[in-house]
């Protein structure tokens, strides 16, 4: 998680405001450690106690976090499914405004397609257009794999293409694909839960900075 959080921080450029800085900060938090403390809130994001207490307070109230009494007077918190919602627009806002998103997004690409190499996955897909994407196709041309295309289900038209390749309404339409990497940005959770309903979980890679969970978004989900 360490890696992670760092990782997203230094992604930021100080281009969100302080409020949605920590709100994000505090929602991965919660995502990755249900058992945490206001005290370890605090600690983590480098803001004072009250203010912890408080924005825990603000994402209770808002829907975004569940509570739950554990044994020993402890307190346990989850992401509830509005709560992934959030936290999922607020991480496609702090990458697509991020100095850092394209060399992230470029080492990232690349360590999966060398997996997918290291597998002996060569015709891969890609879930989702937008930069992401673009940045995948580019770091495809250095690796052992063929993009097959990107999967898009709203898309409309036969012909659809993104950055020279066919977008395709389902991985079906692709034809074989060996393996599947994630690319979107806008909704990256609920693309990967529908792409692992109809493709074996253990062959869909997800970049670290798109901060998906593979056991879904349900409450309490880890």
């Amino acid at each position: 998680m360490a890696d992670q959080d760092a990782a997203i921080r230094t992604l930021n450029g100080g281009t969100l405001d302080p409020e949605t800085e920590i709100t994000l900060g505090l929602l991965n938090a919660v995502h990755e450690n249900s058992a945490l403390t206001q005290r370890s809130v605090a600690r983590e994001l480098d803001i004072a106690l009250g203010l912890a207490n408080a924005y825990l307070k603000r994402c209770v109230k808002k829907g975004l976090i569940k509570v739950s009494q554990v044994p020993a007077n402890r307190y346990a918190y989850y992401l509830t499914p509005k709560g992934f919602a959030e936290k999922s627009r607020l991480t496609a806002e702090y990458l697509s405004s991020s100095f850092g998103f394209f060399r992230a997004a470029r080492q990232q690409c690349t360590d999966a397609f060398i997996e997918c190499g290291r597998q002996g996955w060569r015709h891969v897909a890609l879930a989702g257009t937008g930069d992401l994407g673009e940045i995948a196709t580019l770091c495809a041309l250095e690796a052992p794999v063929t993009i097959a295309g990107f999967v898009d289900p709203a898309v409309g038209e036969t012909d659809a293409r993104f950055a020279g390749l066919r977008i395709a309404g389902s991985l079906d339409d692709l034809g074989s694909v060996d393996a599947v990497l994630i690319t979107d940005l806008r909704a990256p959770q609920a693309t990967y839960e529908r792409t692992a309903a109809a493709f074996p979980p253990e062959r869909i890679l997800v970049p670290r900075l798109l901060h998906v969970s593979r056991n879904g978004s349900r409450p309490g989900g880890r």
